[in-house]
């Protein structure tokens, strides 16, 4: 059973900077490439960020957050970390973080369909 709890969320003002954690059980932690989602009221769920499992932590990028938004991983701590920064009102919404296997270390992953195992998500508020 893999089990993923998302911490870290709050209310801001534009400009400010968030770092959300998630915490991952299971055993294979160094195989899992992990992503962050969010979704806003009203609207559907939309990819952030991913990395992947190999020793490099390949990333990608929604284009809105680049340059702003840092994903990481710690594999010794089980944890995946979503560094926000010059937070906009825009990026308001509930975010979740997403694990899947990935046999591939170079892979990522940015579709919600391809992630088996989700947070139950935490909010972000940025206010204007």
């Amino acid at each position: 059973q893999v089990q993923l709890v998302e911490s870290g969320g709050g209310l801001v003002q534009a400009g400010d900077s968030l770092r959300l954690s998630c915490a991952v059980s299971g055993r294979t932690f160094s195989s899992y490439a992990l992503g962050w989602f969010r979704q806003a009221q009203g609207k559907e769920r939309e990819f952030v960020a991913v990395i992947s499992t190999s020793a490099i932590g390949i990333t990608y990028y929604r284009d809105s957050v680049k340059g702003r938004f840092t994903i990481s991983r710690d594999n010794a701590k089980r944890t995946v970390y979503l560094q926000m920064n010059s937070l906009k009102p825009e990026d308001t919404a509930v975010y979740y973080c997403a694990a899947r296997l990935s046999p591939i270390s170079a892979a990522y992953y940015v579709s919600s369909g391809q992630y088996p195992y989700w947070g139950q998500g935490t909010q972000v508020t940025v206010s204007s």
